[in-house]
């Protein structure tokens, strides 16, 4: 039986379409998918022998968290054994806190499935699907918006990027990219998304969907530039009518050294 550690965003309601889950939510999230059961971080060790009491053999991540904080007081005794673990996560960055959760199901005993290994649709083949074609100035422009990838992730923060005219405009932030894109204001340019070198992919992998293609429309960019098998696409039918219709580009790049 496969858990679905469900966050914010439409990624859960993604992985579900045609697949049963127990689905679970960390107090404060509310997907928008029926939830099972709510839980608190403090209470990790006890949902922990609950889904195994549920016949949970696998659990996927999917959606959006913040990290939440740890009220000592709250602690359960199932979970006092990794507060020094859960601690050490919160501290770490973004794919140190990810490692350090999938290590706490992995040694509890369960097998951790990535979500575009669950929907395996949402991964789009490489190539160019829109009307419109990446030109000379684009493509340099993903190869700087690559490099840039590269040392967002060294320093373990964002997965996008605006590259705009050769220059870097701004870095995906803690609010995500959407909001990124909503502070943009160009003519000409393009969103660039990847996952960070080296990531565990069964967690975090970016995505991007319908609200991502209007930004970028709004934004006055040319298009979206993602990393082949790398992003995951929500609604891609929807998204190519909305790049079509706005003759911008999405470009599915495959992964180049640079």
């Amino acid at each position: 039986m496969l858990a679905l550690i469900a966050g914010t965003g439409g990624l859960p309601a993604a992985i579900l379409k045609g697949r049963e889950a127990y689905v679970c939510a960390m107090v404060g999230f509310v997907p928008d998918v029926p939830v099972d059961i709510t839980f608190r971080i403090e209470h990790l060790g006890s949902i922990l022998a609950h889904l195994k009491g549920q016949g949970v053999t696998e659990v996927c991540f999917a959606g959006a968290v913040k990290r939440p904080r740890i009220d000592p007081s709250a602690i359960d005794a199932a979970t006092r054994p990794l507060v020094p673990i859960i601690q050490a996560a919160i501290a770490a960055g973004d794919d140190g806190a990810l490692r350090a959760v999938i290590g706490i199901f992995e040694n509890a005993g369960f097998v951790v499935r990535a979500a575009h290994e669950l929907a395996r649709e949402l991964l789009p083949v490489a190539g160019v699907p829109t009307k419109r074609k990446p030109d000379a100035d684009m493509m340099a422009e993903a190869v700087l918006g690559d490099r840039v990838l590269v040392k967002l992730g060294e320093m373990d923060r964002g997965q996008a990027c605006v590259i705009s005219h050769g220059m870097l405009l701004v870095e995906e932030g803690p609010e995500g990219t959407d909001a990124m894109i909503a502070e943009v204001k160009a003519k000409g340019g393009i969103l660039f998304k990847g996952p960070k070198p080296n990531q565990d992919r069964r967690a975090d992998l970016p995505v991007i969907g319908v609200g991502t293609a209007q930004g970028v429309v709004a934004a006055g960019l040319d298009g979206i530039v993602i990393e082949a098998g790398g992003v995951m696409v929500l609604d891609l039918p929807e998204v190519l009518e909305i790049l079509n219709g706005a003759d911008k580009v999405l470009w599915v790049r495959p992964r180049t050294e640079t």
